[in-house]
């Protein structure tokens, strides 16, 4: 069910959900948390709430969209719009869109939605704040979460997460290499035990996981880390052998190959965002290893 309000109230959009919840049977005691989504463009809006709604099955929370609508409107406005059942997940949606002077003070509009006793999340899915924990809605929220890979430019959107990290910060660029980093790991983990002498990372420029990944090998090894573009790709070279991940750009299925072994073929697939987006809710304290990758960025050598 959507209902839409045009020119309202959050007065009158509180009441309004309150009278579909009822009416549904839906109750907010189930609600493990509040998301608050605040995207920069329309072009974004639909596939964030959809993996919102995705997530929402293992994290059951109200979704609060904050847009930013025409900030020049000669009066402040607020549109809203209220999703519930099917529409909204395991959850309930509020879409509010704020224009004129009201578009400056997201903040103060989305407070009356959020819900009480209960952890506060916000995620910019494509421009976020330089300094997410000090932007108003960051300090809304004990877990903040961003997405350089929708950004204009994302190696300098990776890159610039660590000035303004602070606890609880965390990209879903970082859960999109989450299987990468497992089944690097438990390659390593296998004779020869050798130490990890240098690296290289390949595949697309506008990939900040791949980045990212860079990063955290950089942060975990002494030797040189590199970064190129071209096939999708991880080689990680020890005085013994040489260990490979590459899988195809489009592909499903990884190929690990390690010297004079015969190769294993691995499931791989690209994480979708509502996938790492319930990764990343379930965990609301800091990710230091996330803060060392982003460190470690500074180390790769890019050619």
């Amino acid at each position: 069910m959507i209902v839409t309000l045009p020119l309202t109230t959050t007065t009158a959009v509180n009441k309004k959900l309150d009278g579909l919840r009822e009416e549904a049977g839906i109750v907010t005691m189930g609600r493990v948390l509040t998301l608050i989504i605040a995207p920069d463009s329309d072009s974004v809006l639909e596939e964030s709430i959809q993996a919102a709604n995705d997530a929402s099955h293992e994290h059951p929370a109200r979704v609060i969209v904050a847009m930013r609508g025409d900030p020049y409107a000669d009066k402040p406005g607020l549109d809203a719009e209220i999703r519930v059942g099917r529409d909204a997940g395991a959850g309930e949606v509020v879409i509010l869109r704020l224009s004129g002077a009201l578009s400056g003070h997201a903040n103060s509009v989305v407070v009356p939605f959020l819900l009480p006793d209960i952890p506060v999340v916000a995620w910019w899915p494509d421009i976020a704040p330089a300094v997410p924990a000090q932007d108003p809605l960051g300090k809304l929220a004990i877990r903040r979460i961003t997405d350089a890979t929708n950004a204009v430019d994302p190696l300098s959107a990776i890159k610039s997460r660590l000035a303004g990290y602070n606890s609880g910060d965390t990209d879903l660029a970082w859960s999109r290499i989450t299987y990468w980093r497992a089944l690097l790991t438990s390659a390593v983990d296998l004779p020869p035990h050798e130490p990890i002498e240098s690296a290289l990372i390949s595949g697309l420029k506008t990939e900040p996981a791949l980045d990212i990944l860079a990063g955290w090998l950089a942060s975990r090894i002494d030797g040189p880390v590199r970064r190129e573009v071209g096939e999708l790709k991880v080689e990680l070279v020890r005085k013994s052998e040489t260990i490979t991940l590459s899988r195809p750009q489009e592909g499903t299925t990884a190929t690990l190959s390690r010297t004079a072994k015969p190769d294993a073929l691995v499931p791989l697939p690209r994480r979708v965002t509502g996938e790492c987006l319930a990764e990343d809710l379930r965990r609301l304290d800091a990710d230091e290893i996330y803060h060392d990758a982003l460190e470690g960025i500074n180390k790769v050598q890019y050619v």
